[in-house]
């Protein structure tokens, strides 16, 4: 037990040298360079979407493999690729609440929750098929959102993470606990799979099925956070996110601009979720913990937060890697947050850097002089 004591201090110890040198090594690099060049270099991407013909082009050769992937791969391929689409969409979700609003949320797996039972619980008493239920879903996270939304008006910080979270873990705790409606620990079995025009499919064609829908999502929801990101409310958003207090003074209504992206952003975990019932067929309380919040967000960070391409990619890569080193089940962890680590350390801004226009002050300041 003590040489194991020794060998966490000794590793303790290198890797905070480490994390002192870069510190120092990004420290000088950000001396060599001035704002104007920083500001280039981190948005190489967005200089590469502005180019028309390699963005079409880009898109066309993405569309033919999302089209032809689930022909070409196994069913269980295709299932988890569901699972990865479902996180896009929840990180564009909570993208909003955070990256765009600038408002914590540790608890969104509630919101997604809350679109799985309303499936599942609306099917087993009343018999309502899949898609009926997928706007209702929606429909109750954003309801959910907003009523997570009034009590937190006013807090800000570690207090807001602390009732996010809490508000995560007491929609579990009443899930688990009333049985008569939500059946308990045990769940509820037997959801149905999406269906077209009342057609039974089998498993391979439901999950086909399942990925196209999936991918119809996503793309609706880049269209609409792409349209609420460039409207008035999108605004307001991001300058809440920059300054509370000059948006109060700018008068800004921060009740309305606070619940607003608290429900739009519950609203796609609340379809996911129904989508997310109808692909496992069961559900129970154990889908929905601390985790899935956790990863959620962390897609939000390492991609970039407030970047909408930024958010599929990191969704892409934080849910298909522990998929694809389950040969390495012993280290696939390790190797997941090593790369979450260095990401922090290397790239603190994510993957694609949300674009800002800055200003240097201190050269306007000088040209002033000059005239």
């Amino acid at each position: 037990r003590w040489m194991n004591m020794v060998w966490v201090a000794v590793g303790t110890f290198i890797l905070s040298m480490l994390w002192r040198w870069a510190l120092k090594q990004k420290q000088r690099r950000a001396k060599r360079k001035e704002l104007e060049d920083e500001t280039e270099s981190s948005s190489l991407a967005a200089r590469w979407l502005a180019d028309t013909k390699m963005v079409r082009g880009g898109i066309a050769a993405l569309l033919a493999i999302v089209l032809v992937f689930p022909w070409v791969v196994d069913t269980y391929q295709a299932n988890i690729m569901v699972l990865a689409l479902i996180f896009v969409v929840l990180g564009l979700g909570l993208n909003i609440t955070v990256g765009l609003a600038g408002l914590l949320d540790l608890g969104y797996v509630a919101f997604f929750l809350v679109g799985a039972y309303t499936y599942g619980v609306l099917y087993q008493f009343t018999g309502l098929g899949f898609w009926a239920c997928l706007p209702i879903g929606g429909l109750m996270g954003a309801l959910f959102g907003v009523l997570l939304g009034f009590p937190i008006l006013r807090l800000r910080g570690d207090y807001l993470a602390i009732v996010t979270l809490g508000f995560g873990s007491i929609a579990k705790i009443v899930i688990e606990n009333w049985e008569e409606v939500f059946s308990g620990a045990k769940g509820i079995a037997g959801i149905p799979r999406p269906g077209l025009f009342g057609m039974e499919m089998g498993i391979s064609a439901a999950t086909t099925y399942t990925y196209y829908l999936m991918i119809l999502m996503v793309i609706f929801t880049i269209f609409v956070t792409n349209r609420l990101k460039d409207s008035r409310i999108g605004r307001a958003w991001m300058a809440l996110r920059e300054d509370e207090i000059a948006c109060v003074a700018m008068g800004v209504d921060m009740a309305r601009t606070k619940l607003s992206a608290y429900a739009l952003g519950a609203f796609w975990a609340g379809l996911v979720g129904v989508i997310f019932a109808a692909r496992n067929t069961y559900i129970n309380p154990n889908s929905f913990t601390f985790m899935e919040s956790a990863i959620v967000l962390s897609i939000v960070v390492l991609g970039g937060m407030g970047s909408i391409v930024g958010v599929i990619i990191a969704a892409l890569v934080l849910i298909l890697m522990p998929e694809y080193l389950r040969a390495f089940a012993d280290y696939r962890m390790l190797v997941f947050g090593g790369v979450m680590v260095l990401m922090m350390i290397f790239r603190p801004q994510g993957l694609i850097a949300n674009v800002r226009k800055t200003y240097d002050l201190s050269r306007v300041k000088g040209e002033v002089k000059h005239d």
